[in-house]
């Protein structure tokens, strides 16, 4: 993990010997957390781990593959204890449920389609989380994201993390300067997977052949609808099928059944040409299906944008940048037009299918691995002329 730099620094880069360095490792009860605090741990650092309960452990216990649920707090006090460091457990489901959860099931319900994994690294884990860190003393705070952090000539800088395969800027593009400046992320820099759990074999980890986590983490088996009626019951009201001149085609089941994009399942078939859910429109439970070639946009509307960039953000007419519209989808080139400091409009120089409201927009150098930051994909994106 340490880097060539210089001797007065440490393997975190900061100016003092790791036993004197106090370092919060939030800790989900994952191979990748528990590696990062066990190998600062042997490096001798003064860690403190800290895992949060986001949900109720009853519901949790039960099922597998999710993160900050009961059993991974057990995983995680388990490698506390093995390396000799203490661990804290807090109890964060009323914040989490105000600040992830409700707006995940009201975004859903307006026709969006929300990520609340980059809500809760937001509002959550680099908020309350990074503030707790600063009540414990801690020089910095460490987690177990593959993204990089690297210092620039005037500042830290985000990267995208070596393993492109693993890389998770897309859903760390919120994180702002103040707080890249005091987080730390050791995993970065592998090159695979494999090496961290063999770093996780090497310590002896219980936690060394845990499966990673799958899903988001309050969504069982990736079923959203069954999570947003029972969050908003009624939620799943029956509406109409349309194409995009207003024909009636068939009903639907709840618009909170359907994504952007969709083809299957729609309970239509017999037509000749394949449709495609290209719109959703709650207020009038409609679902708008046309042809695969609706979906292509290029003019794409963000807000809340965060720019991590050298220059001010609206210190240029326009950037060229390459930007992921989606988290499975590789940076393709774009340009930025700012509107003000938090907005702007994206223009995309090919047109790209399955663009969605409530979807980050993460801006990248086009020239490094860098990342300046990002937006929300808002309700003003519709098809472009086809």
């Amino acid at each position: 993990m340490a880097l060539d730099r210089p001797h007065s620094l440490n393997s975190l880069g900061l100016p003092k010997p790791p036993a004197e360095t106090r370092v919060v490792v939030a800790m989900s009860g994952g191979v990748d957390s528990s590696v990062v605090a066990a190998q600062l741990a042997d490096e001798g650092y003064d860690v403190v781990g800290v895992t949060l309960q986001l949900y109720d452990h009853g519901a949790a216990l039960a099922k597998k593959g999710a993160c900050c649920a009961g059993r991974d707090i057990h995983d995680a006090r388990r490698v506390a204890e093995e390396m000799g460091f203490p661990h804290y457990v807090l109890d964060y489901e009323n914040t989490f449920r105000e600040a992830v959860i409700d707006e995940f099931a009201d975004s859903y319900l307006a026709g969006a389609t929300p990520v609340p994994c980059i809500r809760c690294n937001e509002r959550v884990k680099f908020k309350d989380l990074l503030a707790t860190a600063r009540d414990l003393d801690a020089d910095c705070m460490a987690t177990g994201h593959y993204i990089q952090r690297k210092m620039g000539p005037d500042r830290a800088e985000l990267h995208r993390a070596a393993d492109m395969d693993r890389d998770q800027s897309y859903f760390l593009f919120s994180t702002t300067q103040e707080q890249l400046d005091f987080l730390r992320f050791p995993l970065g820099h592998l090159p695979s997977k494999a090496e961290t759990r063999a770093l996780a074999a090497k310590y002896g980890l219980p936690v060394a052949d845990k499966p990673d986590s799958q899903d988001i983490c309050f969504v069982p088996n990736g079923d959203y609808a069954s999570v947003i009626e029972k969050l908003r019951p009624g939620a799943a009201d029956p509406g109409e099928i349309v194409d995009m001149a207003g024909n009636v085609l068939g009903t639907h089941r709840g618009v909170i059944h359907y994504t952007i994009g969709q083809r299957r399942g729609l309970g239509i078939g017999g037509l000749a040409d394949p449709l495609y859910v290209v719109k959703l429109d709650p207020d009038t439970r409609q679902v708008i299906v046309g042809p695969k070639e609706a979906l292509a946009k290029r003019t794409v509307p963000v807000r809340e944008i965060n720019w991590l960039g050298d220059a001010p953000f609206t210190s240029r007419p326009e950037w060229e940048v390459e930007v992921r519209i989606r988290s499975t989808r590789p940076p393709a080139p774009a340009v930025i037009r700012p509107l003000s400091e938090t907005e702007a409009e994206v223009e995309l120089v090919t047109a790209e299918q399955g663009v969605s409201p409530g979807q980050a927009c993460v801006f990248y150098d086009p020239e490094s691995t860098r990342v300046f930051g990002g937006g929300w994909i808002h309700k003003g994106v519709s098809a472009d002329p086809v």
